[in-house]
């Protein structure tokens, strides 16, 4: 029923319940509506998680549920809650309230209590019948098997050494990644129907794939070759690269007789790695580097852990040459452009090996047989957006494309490779989603967050870490996680805390219930935009009224 009395610039009607409301829609020039936008973290993210949704399970403490949805585009989160450098928690709007969510903590959390709970992943597509060669048994290779048998092809990977994980078990040290959990999370992969076959080193692709009947291969092979200098000396037998150093160490081949003194040459991450597991082997470590901290590649946190542990470093220094006693090292300066230049001025440090850390190259012979397929100067390989090489079905990532050479990096490209893989077996082109706006932290409406500092992870004293390969920082405890992962904010997105129906001066929202949120009756909105203005995570946007 409708009463018009010719003196308001609106009708007054009934609801249902006979209540009078008020008709304020012509009132309006803009319009509030709900909007997805993107959360910092997912954004920053190599691998593509979908962070924010993973966290509001966890913070639910649907733990089971978290992990899946985790899992949706990262198969090993225990190792990811430890190997990387978490880019996420840099981009987290949380940091400029008090300090970012400890995301990764809560990623090793949930990786750490699925291996204790033995929960297995889930095949969410039926068998294809197509079968997907995998070179490589690192993070970007298990990647990609793992997403590959999720939409149903039947994969094999074919690794050249003698166990699984790739740089993850033979470049990062036990300290950082124990190896329980390396193997945990692969098993979880190979449970899934992955056949893993070790010492299989392939040499001809297509050979192997018309041998294998193999309908597409994904090329995954690790950095493993080690950059050189030459350093002149008498005695090259007291110099060794830090991968080969490393290796040793896990295989358990007696590695290169160290002595008490040792030099590290670099200033990478495998830089501190060598100098932090030869202090644990009894030996005085010393890291030399050309440059400045400030332009060391290796994170802070590695090089202050070093130091804590009674690592000297040298920085603006060179080596040029080596004798019976060590070797000569020149002091360099800095520039105008803050380039290294030398200084003529040398000093001798006695030691007793050098471990060459300087980078590290990948063995391309494999494809140097594939036509059309081109390496750049870099020695890496060109593709495609989608991670495609020039050769039809021959698909790239990991160290053997251009990119940054990190764990998470390499998990990220699997993930890619094996939608487009997935995509190419099926005669059709994948194309990702469009992004949504960003969630700025400008778009929060902070009076609702009080302060929660972040809980910090338990680290072993640095006494201990001089002489022991335990891991040195160990995880968080339940109801650690659980406050962690209440600290997100939901940045873009809303959930369902009934601020805006609750503030609405003329009862323009409705409820749609329990995982639903919420709509706007517009015929009675009058625009005030109360509702933007007070939800707490920026998921309502006014946009003008259309004329």
């Amino acid at each position: 029923m409708s009463i018009d009395s010719g003196k308001t610039p609106f009708a007054v009607t009934l609801d249902v319940g006979g209540s009078l409301l008020n008709k304020t829609g012509s009132w309006r020039s803009e319009r509030p509506v709900y909007v997805d936008r993107l959360p910092p973290c997912n954004d920053a993210c190599p691998a593509g998680e979908d962070i924010q949704a993973w966290l509001y399970r966890a913070e639910e403490g649907d733990y089971r549920g978290a992990w899946e949805s985790l899992i949706a585009n990262n198969p090993l989160p225990a190792i990811m809650g430890r190997a990387c450098y978490h880019p996420c928690q840099h981009a987290c709007n949380r940091a400029q309230l008090d300090q970012a969510v400890n995301i990764h903590a809560v990623e090793r959390y949930l990786g750490d209590l699925a291996l204790e709970q033995q929960w297995p992943a889930q095949i969410v597509n039926p068998p294809s019948g197509k079968r997907v060669l995998v070179i490589g048994a690192g993070p970007s290779g298990l990647s990609a098997a793992y997403h590959l048998a999720r939409l149903g092809h039947s994969v094999e990977i074919h690794e050249a050494g003698p166990l699984p994980g790739g740089m993850m078990r033979f470049g990062i040290p036990r300290y950082r990644l124990p190896r329980e959990v390396v193997d945990g999370e692969v098993q979880r992969i190979v449970d899934m129907g992955v056949e893993l076959q070790l010492n299989r080193r392939v040499d001809d692709i297509p050979k192997t794939l018309d041998a294998g009947g193999f309908d597409a291969c994904f090329v995954a092979i690790g950095a493993h070759i080690a950059k050189r200098v030459d350093i002149p000396g008498p005695d090259a037998a007291r110099i060794v690269d830090a991968v080969s150093f490393l290796r040793d160490m896990e295989t358990g081949d007696a590695p290169l007789q160290l002595g008490r003194r040792v030099v590290v040459y670099g200033g990478g991450n495998t830089a501190v790695d060598v100098a932090r597991t030869a202090k644990r082997l009894g030996a005085e470590p010393m890291i030399v580097y050309r440059r400045s901290r400030s332009q060391m590649p290796a994170h802070d946190f590695e090089i202050d852990e070093a130091l804590e542990e009674g690592i000297v470093v040298n920085w603006l220094r060179t080596i040029t040459e080596s004798d019976q006693q060590g070797f000569k090292i020149e002091k360099m300066t800095l520039d105008e452009n803050g380039w290294p230049q030398p200084t003529g001025e040398f000093e001798i440090i006695e030691a007793d090996s050098l471990v060459l850390a300087l980078g590290q190259n990948v063995d391309q012979s494999i494809l140097t047989n594939l036509p059309g397929v081109t390496l750049n100067r870099d020695g890496v390989v060109e593709v495609g957006a989608d991670m495609a090489t020039a050769f039809a079905g021959v698909f790239a990532g990991g160290d053997m494309v251009p990119a940054e050479r990190t764990v998470t990096v390499a998990v990220g490209h699997g993930k890619k490779a094996a939608r487009n893989i997935d995509a190419y077996l099926r005669g059709e082109t994948y194309r990702p989603p469009p992004k949504p706006d960003m969630a700025s932290f400008e778009t929060l409406n902070t009076w609702y967050y009080t302060d929660a500092e972040q809980k910090m992870q338990p680290v072993l004293d640095a006494a201990r870490r001089r002489s022991t390969f335990e891991e040195v920082h160990t995880g968080l405890d339940a109801d650690s996680a659980l406050f962690e992962a209440r600290r997100c904010l939901s940045c873009g997105n809303c959930f369902e805390c009934d601020n805006c129906y609750g503030i609405c001066p003329d009862n323009a929202i409705t409820k749609l219930g329990a995982g639903k949120r919420f709509e706007f009756k517009y015929d009675y909105c009058k625009g005030c935009g109360m509702c933007a203005a007070e939800c707490p995570c920026g998921a309502i946007a006014m946009t003008p009224e259309a004329t």
